[in-house]
């Protein structure tokens, strides 16, 4: 077998079928072999970044191994930020690249860039392949190294000669992951028996351990009030008495002022990030950490934990449900206290009863919640919407919840739908996106196109970079810069170009009917929501401010009447916002 052939094999033996990739010049020889491979799907998008964030949504829906491939110069360029993305959020995939001949390498040849230069910061490990005789222990390594422990991506760029060589068949020794040693958790125990204001804490490091079911059993029978991260929501059941939702800067009032007063933070699976404790020194000032982790890497990076137990989630966590068992905490007060939080310091209900009412972004997605079922995946692009469907989607499952957490990559939403379509093929996905990160990646319309993919697209239009002009309101003087989206296509006509179905929908009342409308669609389809322009996010949590000094819709217009403040009106954009969805609405009823 040559380079190529060795690759596909090393796909064969650890049951990769699916991988997203785009031809050139000097991948072309794996591109050839796969014309006599059986049992891999190759997916072609339209852009090498729509390659890595499909790759992505694939690994974040299924739990598997994400694979992307491009060739060497700007499709390795192009693959960088959907890179990117996977390594902040911790996502296990492969990313393949060809590079120029090995003669060439160092000479400025025709597409050559230094690939392992450009990606050291962005990946878990990197190889460039020099040695034909080493590229199926490389491989059998990469794919290892990205799945185990913390997961993260492994790139490996190969010279085209190497592609191209004859290699003797390797007999592959399988990689024996090193266990973990038991940690103790006596003195955790010991804490949390003390403890009258516990908090359980946990992020998306629970459902990257496959531990899902394993957190569920402890906080279930332990009964401690929680809390989560952007990227934990899903942990916790539905139905969850205790659990108080998304904490940080847009969480919940009761999930951040639970954090405030608790006693003792037991933090799973999460990395105590800024967009999640705000001002540090102000964040749970007066607890003790318990901190777990799969990466030791994380303990004692931004807040000094009094125990740190390091290994596998999941088996963590069975040891603490098992320690517990029979002996209830001692919390009934606090239990009462963030029940009554949680009813009343919880998101604002935001549902509107007006018929001829304009569309809230909260009040949409309360409705899609309550439509769609239980194994809906969602995959978010970022902005407004993202924060909207993080506080009002009521999600069964971590991995039903797609969304750009480390890196926040506008375009993400779209592919990542289509990587999780071909992971997930029996059901529901749905792309949530903005006009603005819609545009980002707007091409892999034609990879839904080709495959026939039925994912349902839902595109919140304010005809701005929402999330931009909110910061620019409340902590720019509201200045407006470069924010203006009214010059935005007709996103209708545009889907119908791709031979996509698609709709448009401006009043409360037309909600319901819209989005029953494309869950019934046996095939793709589009949804076009017009919503105000002037709508925020609620609360949010002022950048560098503690998360104890949140601003809502009520304290803020207090705030600008104290200072003499109005809201500014911009005639032209107002205008043009009220001109569009009529266009839309003209070419709907066409």
């Amino acid at each position: 077998m040559n380079g190529a052939q060795h690759i596909l094999e090393a796909f064969h033996r650890h049951q990769i079928d699916t991988v997203f990739g785009y031809p050139g010049g000097c991948i072309m020889p794996l591109y050839d072999a796969l014309v006599d491979s059986v049992g891999i799907e190759h997916v072609l998008c339209r852009h090498e970044q729509g390659c890595a964030l499909a790759a992505d949504g694939y690994a974040r829906a299924s739990g598997r191994l994400g694979v992307c491939i491009a060739t060497s110069g700007p499709g390795a360029t192009n693959l960088i930020t959907g890179v990117a993305n996977a390594h902040r959020d911790s996502i296990p995939m492969l990313v393949i690249t060809g590079q120029v001949p090995s003669a060439l390498i160092g000479t400025d040849a025709f597409q050559e860039t230094d690939v392992l230069g450009m990606a050291l910061g962005i990946v878990k490990h990197s190889y460039l392949v020099t040695d034909p005789a080493e590229l199926p222990a490389i491989m059998e390594e990469a794919i290892h190294l990205a799945q185990d422990g913390r997961p993260g991506p492994v790139w490996v760029d190969i010279p085209k000669d190497i592609l191209l060589t004859d290699i003797p068949p390797t007999a592959m020794a399988p990689i024996t992951p090193v266990a973990t040693a038991p940690c103790a958790i006596d003195e955790a125990l010991a804490l949390l028996s003390e403890a009258r204001r516990p908090l359980l804490y946990s992020g998306g490091g629970v459902s990257l351990a496959g531990a899902e079911q394993a957190f569920r059993q402890f906080a279930d029978q332990a009964g401690i009030p929680s809390v989560v991260t952007l990227k934990g929501i899903g942990n916790h059941s539905r139905h969850d008495p205790y659990h108080l939702g998304m904490l940080g800067m847009h969480g919940s009032r009761g999930a951040n002022l639970a954090v405030d007063a608790c006693d003792l933070l037991m933090v799973v699976g999460a990395r105590l990030d800024d967009r999640a404790t705000g001002k540090l020194d102000g964040f749970a000032p007066n607890a003790r950490v318990i901190h777990i982790d799969a990466d030791a890497a994380e303990f004692n990076k931004l807040r000094k934990a009094d125990i740190a137990l390091n290994g596998d989630l999941g088996s963590l966590m069975q040891a603490f449900t098992q320690a517990t068992s029979g002996t209830p905490l001692a919390i009934g007060d606090w239990q009462q206290q963030c029940q009554e939080w949680r009813a009343t310091k919880g998101f604002p209900a935001a549902d509107n009863d007006e018929p001829e009412a304009p569309i809230s972004g909260p009040a949409f997605v309360r409705q899609l919640s309550r439509i769609t079922g239980d194994d809906t995946v969602i995959a978010c692009d970022v902005g407004q919407h993202q924060m909207w469907v993080a506080q009002h989607y009521r999600f069964a499952h971590p991995r039903h919840h797609l969304t750009s957490g480390g890196l926040g990559t506008m375009g993400f939403g779209l592919p990542a739908a289509i990587g999780a379509q071909f992971a997930c093929r029996g059901k529901t996905v749905i792309n949530v996106s903005g006009d603005g990160s819609f545009m980002m990646n707007a091409q892999e319309l034609a990879t839904i196109r080709r495959y026939r993919l039925p994912v349902k697209l839902i595109i919140m239009d304010n005809q701005c970079l929402g999330m931009v002009r909110q910061q620019q309101e409340l902590f720019y003087g509201n200045r407006e810069s470069q924010i203006n989206l009214d010059d935005n296509p007709d996103f209708v006509a545009m889907a119908r170009a791709f031979d996509i179905p698609a709709i448009s929908i401006q009043r409360s009342d037309q909600i319901r009917r819209g989005i029953e409308t494309i869950l019934a669609y046996d095939g793709p389809m589009l949804l076009h929501v017009a919503i105000a322009r002037q709508d925020n996010v609620w609360p949010i949590v002022k950048p560098g401010a503690s998360n104890g000094d949140m601003l809502d819709e009520h304290t803020q217009r207090h705030q600008n009447m104290s200072a003499g403040q109005t809201p500014t009106e911009h005639p032209t954009s107002s205008a043009s916002s009220a001109q569009a969805p009529k266009r839309n609405a003209k070419e709907n009823a066409a």
